[in-house]
């Protein structure tokens, strides 16, 4: 029997550029969780994103993304597309993830963990690109933000976070 995921630290990914990475590696980080895609209304929000790399990162933070193209096929590229994307477009030098289902029967356990720890409004579906997930220093979902949410809202929330703990 295969044990319940108690945290992000449960949990490995293959990196955007193919190598598998346990999420343990984060362990003591504040996280935001993000499935993105390079041609979305809100792509804009990478930019917001780097922001908040740039700002917390030297405190205890990171932004993990993880491309995904389940939405209107908004995510076309290979995993060196989207990288090269980011990039050359936004300056990302936050971990991306190789590009994954956040929904179905292949959704990837991390995502299914995350749905079933914070449902949203969807229930137990991710509803659009740029869903983020606000993870604790204990690699508990604490907090999920719907694709409209800037990235610069949840500031105050990430600085609370790594202030607190």
């Amino acid at each position: 029997m295969t044990e319940t995921p108690r945290s992000i630290r449960d949990f490995s990914a293959l990196s955007i550029d193919g190598q598998e990475r346990s999420l343990a590696d984060f362990a003591g980080q504040v996280l935001l969780i993000v499935n993105t895609a390079s041609e979305c209304g809100f792509t804009k929000q990478y930019a917001g994103l780097q922001q908040l790399q740039d700002e917390y990162s030297d405190r205890g933070f990171s932004v993990l993304g993880f491309p995904c193209d389940q939405f209107g096929h908004q995510e076309p590229g290979s995993d060196e597309e989207i990288a090269e994307f980011c990039s050359t477009n936004f300056s990302v030098d936050f971990p991306m993830f190789s590009k994954i289902e956040v929904n179905g029967p292949g959704a990837h356990p991390l995502y299914q963990w995350l749905k079933a720890s914070k449902p949203g409004i969807a229930g137990g579906r991710i509803a659009w690109n740029f869903t983020k997930f606000l993870i604790d220093r204990d690699g508990h979902v604490v907090d999920r933000f719907g694709p409209p949410t800037a990235p610069a809202r949840i500031a105050r929330r990430i600085d609370t976070l790594i202030t607190d703990q």
